[in-house]
């Protein structure tokens, strides 16, 4: 016999079982338990405190609500698809194990802020978990570009040699992008931490229920202030997964540069084996196949992304069936934005850097011809003429199979008179990075005050 629901009193016949399996959240929302005891526990309080439970109901409440959580966490809770969702299959337990108590716990609450109140506690923590593993990332970056602050690589534009930089300089340009992400994430959590439970089904509750007190029990910093939208807005989850689209962009084009690097045709880089694995059939091969997933994963954040988005698009207010489905992409954007962060702040130290091959490929590619362009202009020749001049350097040298540098003093002469014995200071790799010498620029000692900089900031 089929067991009667929480609300089967106004049906006359009991729900399908295919129709139960299809809207049952249980297979999902198990991870939300936690929360959803945190959030009953400070509703309870409140009840309490407003006369509607005794002391004792209080008291019988949180006893049930521990002995529930220690069994989930020791997984040994045992859910039942009959209870739908996890909200009554932990007001069941409780009844079972308190009685009557556990029946007056939802007194003034509703599913509707019930659930959107977990999602926002569970996602606040998934903030934080995060946040400390970006950390540890981008202490990973510094570190690893502490070591390398004078070795030189080409810096690149439309992937053609460009200028000299040095590497510390493109993996404090990863710093940055990691940096942006926290101020992203930090701002997101703000308008995360906002509480909706009050708002009940979705006009608010004849009881005189005091938020504040709960909001400060659950360490909210603000509350949803209209009712119809604290149980229909899920814009905060959509927030975090556009933060969450850019993290993972950013990790996708750090890992699609630490393949390129490994390539033979770079040989910038060597990642450690636990990091790569190989192919059946070629012996030969190490493929860097953590970096090339979370390339694709990142594919993965978007959908969820753009999944989110389009489930709200056409919603009216208030709470809709709908959003039962903004769970599994939010859910499974944390664990693979965890995960993702974590390998990579692991990945990071293990660079092994091949500092020669890096330092031939900023000669190729005629990487100092700007630098050639700006000293004729620092000799008083207009920018445009500069840019002539060293365009048809680089020709010549280009003819030659050879460097600017390698050109003879006559020969540089021959595209300006201005060029004096001095050019080859300028023309030098060295020559070309010190010149660099301001904020953001180049230079070792630049980069070194950066990473000084950073660091000061993720102290603080």
């Amino acid at each position: 016999m089929t067991k009667p629901t929480t609300w089967s009193g106004r049906f006359s016949e009991p729900v399908d079982a295919r129709v139960k399996r299809y809207t049952a959240s249980i297979p999902f929302d198990w991870r939300l338990a936690p929360f959803d005891i945190q959030g009953s526990l400070a509703h309870a309080a409140m009840l309490e405190k407003i006369g509607v439970l005794s002391a004792q109901d209080l008291a019988d409440i949180r006893r049930g609500l521990g002995e529930i959580l220690a069994t989930f966490e020791a997984g040994q809770f045992q859910w039942n698809l009959d209870d739908e969702d996890i909200h009554f299959n932990i007001e069941r337990d409780l009844t079972r194990r308190i009685g009557d108590a556990g029946k007056r716990l939802h007194t003034g609450r509703s599913r509707n802020d019930q659930v959107a109140t977990d999602i926002r506690l569970w996602l606040r923590d998934a903030i934080d978990r995060i946040q400390t593993i970006l950390l540890a990332a981008r202490v990973a970056l510094l570190n690893q570009a502490e070591a390398h602050a004078d070795t030189v690589m080409p810096g690149f534009t439309h992937l053609q040699a460009a200028q000299p930089v040095t590497f510390v300089h493109h993996l404090m340009a990863w710093q940055s992008m990691l940096a942006r992400d926290a101020e992203r994430l930090a701002d997101c959590r703000r308008r995360v931490n906002r509480m909706p439970l009050g708002a009940a089904a979705l006009a608010g509750t004849s009881f005189p229920i005091d938020r504040e007190f709960v909001m400060r029990e659950l360490g909210f910093e603000a509350m949803c202030e209209n009712s119809l939208d604290a149980v229909s807005d899920r814009d905060f989850a959509i927030e975090f997964l556009a933060c969450g689209a850019l993290i993972m962009t950013h990790l996708s084009r750090m890992s699609e540069e630490l393949v390129l690097w490994m390539t033979p045709r770079f040989g910038f880089i060597d990642l450690p084996d636990r990091f790569c694995t190989g192919i059946s059939i070629m012996p030969q091969k190490k493929n860097p196949d953590v970096p090339e997933l979370m390339r694709g994963k990142t594919g993965r954040m978007n959908g969820h992304l753009v999944a989110l988005l389009t489930l709200m698009k056409g919603q009216p207010l208030a709470y809709n069936k709908d959003n039962q489905e903004d769970k599994e992409p939010l859910f499974d954007a944390v664990d693979t934005l965890i995960d993702s962060l974590a390998l990579f702040a692991e990945l990071v130290p293990g660079i092994r850097v091949k500092a020669e091959a890096m330092r031939r490929a900023a000669i190729e590619g005629f990487s100092t011809a700007t630098d050639l362009a700006d000293y004729l202009v620092k000799k008083g020749l207009p920018f445009r003429e500069a840019h002539e001049a060293v365009a048809r350097a680089v020709a010549a040298a280009e003819k030659k199979a050879c460097d600017l540098a390698d050109l003879s003093l006559v020969e540089l002469q021959t595209f300006s008179t201005l060029i004096a014995e001095d050019v080859y200071a300028v023309l030098t790799l060295e020559g070309s990075l010190a010149a660099r010498d301001h904020i953001g620029g180049t230079a070792p000692n630049q980069v070194r005050a950066a990473i000084l900089r950073a660091r000061t900031t993720l102290k603080g």
